[in-house]
């Protein structure tokens, strides 16, 4: 039995928490992962998961021996790494994630200048509107926009981002400018629906910094923010959307702010990665690069600049 790739097929077990999840993720066979797990914990003498019918549970010698599976296979990795030069030379796959708006204008740029710049490393780049789980994913870098969770990443702040309810001149016209926050809530709005949907707008009250949550009722709900810019220039609704997600449309005068005496403190954005004792070179090079890039796009779309 291969020692390394049994333990590599539980910890999977315990990160997808099943069997046919695991398979599913490793592309092995269910009876083929099952009994790799059996002879291993047959070789250690113990029951490292408790199988029930709805779900498989560590026992407390599995918790440890995943715990130590887990440094093991990293120290296999970064040995792996360093034998195939990628902590001397800049070198291998990359994996970036970013918001896909996000993504698709300011980092693909960086990403192709870079691909030009180091011909011995590829990128995967993953657009999603998710916060993709970096370890689990096996993802290198990340691009994240708002406040960051404590954890045991490590995060270079590149800039800030405003968040802006805004609409039509047209709307404007015909609706009135908003004076309080409490106005959008006799006034139509268009709302993005995400996997976390919040039913009411977040402002700060000018003098005091205190929070204050309008409740609105969209008239008109969609799925990405895009979609939500281009119908507000449309004079569907007011809209509320990060400055990057408008800017074109500011810049146009398609859009007008509102309320930006009101607005929240402005969301950072990092780039964040797993913490290690050594960063491999291809990494490196990506953050170098990529670090005061972003600091300009955001300082331009601060500026109201094109970016």
């Amino acid at each position: 039995m291969d020692r390394l790739d049994a333990m590599a097929m539980l910890v999977k077990v315990t990160e997808t928490g099943s069997l046919s999840a695991a398979g599913r993720a490793l592309q092995v066979p269910l009876a083929t992962l099952s009994r790799r797990v059996a002879d291993l914990e047959a070789q250690l003498g113990t029951r490292l998961l408790l199988r029930t019918t709805r779900k498989l549970t560590l026992t407390d010698a599995g918790h440890a021996y995943v715990a130590a599976a887990r440094r093991i296979l990293e120290l296999v990795d970064a040995a792996e790494q360093e034998a195939a030069g990628e902590y001397t030379a800049p070198k291998g796959e990359l994996v970036v994630t970013a918001p896909v708006l996000f993504g698709r204008l300011h980092v693909l740029p960086i990403v192709a200048d870079f691909l030009a710049a180091f011909p011995q490393i590829d990128i995967r780049l993953v657009l999603a509107d998710r916060n993709v789980d970096l370890l689990d994913d096996h993802v290198d870098m990340a691009v994240r926009i708002g406040r960051l969770p404590d954890s045991a990443m490590v995060a270079t702040q590149v800039g800030l981002l405003r968040t802006l309810a805004c609409a039509s001149p047209a709307l404007l016209a015909a609706q009135g400018v908003p004076q309080l926050p409490e106005d959008l809530a006799r006034l139509p709005c268009i709302a993005v629906d995400t996997p976390m949907p919040a039913p009411s707008w977040r402002f700060r009250d000018p003098l005091t910094g205190a929070a204050r949550d309008v409740a609105v009722r969209p008239r008109l709900t969609v799925t990405n923010p895009q979609a939500a810019a281009d119908a507000a220039v449309r004079g569907v609704g007011f809209v509320r959307l990060l400055h990057y997600q408008v800017a074109d449309a500011l810049r146009s005068g398609a859009l007008q702010p509102v309320l930006e005496a009101c607005e929240p403190a402005p969301a950072p954005v990092h780039l964040v990665h797993a913490a290690r004792g050594q960063m491999p070179l291809k990494m490196r090079r990506f953050l170098d690069a990529a670090a005061p890039r972003l600091r300009q796009v955001l300082a331009q779309i601060a500026a109201g600049a094109p970016a």
